[in-house]
């Protein structure tokens, strides 16, 4: 609609300006003498002839900015460095197809695998430490938790994309807090990090429960329910992964806090984080969390080695929990339990797309960016259907698809819940070490677990060790 309405205006402008060139005269006075009717005629003719070529002129320059203005929506390719074949690549394959049928039918998308994550955050450190930034491709996709960062280091490798024709009012204001950076944004979403909570419904009944006994509970009841689920089932209610441990951030996150405060590390100071490992170590303490040695244990063993009757972790966890086809129909998921009580939303992980200071033609990016993860349900959809990537967009979370119900998950209309229960996640300070207090604070609670550290002693090492890598 904008390009047809861009058209519009510059015929209507060009024509303007071509009546101006050849409007009407003014009257003369006749000459006594035939010379001078000669000479002034040809004066005339020379004068129009040189208005008519000035409104040619500018014409021809209104013409040819309306040609480069159309360029980028009548052609031209885009790369753009992304991994996982599985989900990220699929997504950016299904926005290319979208946005090539729909919208520019010559357009292309390079998307160049990297081995991961940190294939992507290589190529910018290289290309800021050598002050050359040619060697990077128009768009990255990068994590959100280590964009802030990135932009600090290496201002002049990113571009804003400020002006960029999307509604960011239908986003997740938490999503878009990661690449909105001084008031500036500098990301489009792709996907949804929302937390869930999905449990055994199967199990849950047959100790006498219901997921609604689950929806909205205190970790008392949560702690209470865990105990008559292992005594009677011999499995965990909850696991967390030792070595890199995602529970207590969006435990603490469902509670509207963080692991910063003003720039520095709130740990030992933080009373809702100090609760949140007391009682992490009373489930472990009581067979309600099981305690993984490794990612691989975490996955492997105990949610596909089916050792477990719940899961908690960003909504990406569900395909590991899919992966047991024995299992279908005895899922369903709903949100996460809080200090209190009442329903918690928190999100672990996710990723967003960046223009690069390289990318040349940043109009056809901000088109392409728009028109797909700006909000299209047939970007999305796809998206969805090929990669299991959950949109953080919410009105593409109300398509058909998306309230679709999921056989694996008892039926329920899972993917519209994640965007609904993600569109309700609460900012809370983010910082350049996120995963360094992760993993000094999961360090904490193997101490107190294993070590005979007192939650005081474990915590306090934890903020020293952190603040000590943060040269505070």
């Amino acid at each position: 609609m904008k390009r047809k309405l861009l058209s519009l205006l510059l015929v209507g402008a060009m024509t303007a300006t071509m009546f101006a060139g050849c409007g009407g005269g003014s009257d003369e006075p006749a000459a006594d003498n035939a010379a001078d009717d000669a000479a002034n005629d040809a004066a005339d003719d020379t004068a129009d002839d040189a208005a008519d070529d000035t409104a040619d002129d500018a014409a021809d320059d209104t013409a040819d900015d309306a040609s480069d203005d159309s360029a980028s929506s009548g052609g031209g390719s885009l790369t753009v460095y992304a991994w996982d074949t599985s989900f990220n690549i699929p997504a950016l394959q299904a926005a290319a197809d979208d946005y090539k049928a729909n919208v520019n039918p010559d357009f292309s998308l390079e998307i160049v695998e990297q081995p991961d994550s940190k294939g992507v955050e290589q190529a910018i450190t290289l290309a800021g430490s050598s002050g050359d930034y040619s060697t990077l491709p128009d768009i990255v996709l990068f994590q959100d938790h280590y964009i802030q960062n990135y932009v600090a280091d290496y201002p002049d490798a990113w571009q804003s994309i400020d002006g960029i024709d999307i509604d960011w009012n239908d986003f997740s204001a938490e999503k878009l807090d990661y690449s909105t950076i001084d008031g500036v944004h500098y990301g489009v979403p792709v996907d949804n990090g929302n937390a869930v909570c999905a449990y055994r419904v199967d199990l849950l009944e047959q100790c006498g429960y219901t997921i609604d006994d689950l929806t909205g509970c205190t970790w008392e009841k949560f702690i209470e329910i865990g105990e008559k689920v292992y005594a009677e089932t011999g499995k965990y209610l909850m696991t967390i992964n030792a070595d890199g441990n995602d529970l207590v951030y969006i435990m603490l996150q469902a509670e509207g806090e963080s692991q910063f405060k003003d720039g520095e590390p709130y740990i030992t100071e933080n009373e809702t984080l100090v609760k949140i490992v007391d009682i992490l170590v009373e489930m472990a303490q009581k067979n309600v969390l099981y305690l993984a040695n490794s990612w691989s244990d975490y996955c492997d063993q105990a949610i596909v080695g089916d050792m477990v009757a719940g899961v908690m972790n960003g909504n990406w966890i569900l395909p590991t929990i899919s992966k047991v086809e024995a299992n279908s129909g005895k899922w369903e998921l709903t949100s996460i339990p809080t200090i209190e009580g009442g329903e918690g939303y928190a999100s672990n992980g996710g990723s967003s797309l960046y223009l690069t200071s390289n990318c040349k033609d940043a109009e056809l990016a901000k088109d392409f960016l728009a028109y797909t993860f700006g909000g299209s349900t047939e970007t999305y959809d796809n998206a969805l259907r090929n990669g299991g990537v959950v949109t953080t967009c919410i009105s593409a979370g109300k398509s058909d698809v998306y309230n679709e119900g999921v056989a694996f998950f008892n039926d329920q209309p899972i993917y519209s819940k994640i965007v609904e229960m993600g569109a309700n996640v609460p900012i809370v300070e983010q910082n350049n070490y996120h995963y360094s207090a992760r993993n000094y604070i999961g360090t904490a609670i193997i101490n107190i677990l294993q070590n005979g550290y007192s939650t005081a002693d474990a915590l306090k090492e934890a903020e020293e060790q952190l603040r000590f890598e943060m040269g505070l």
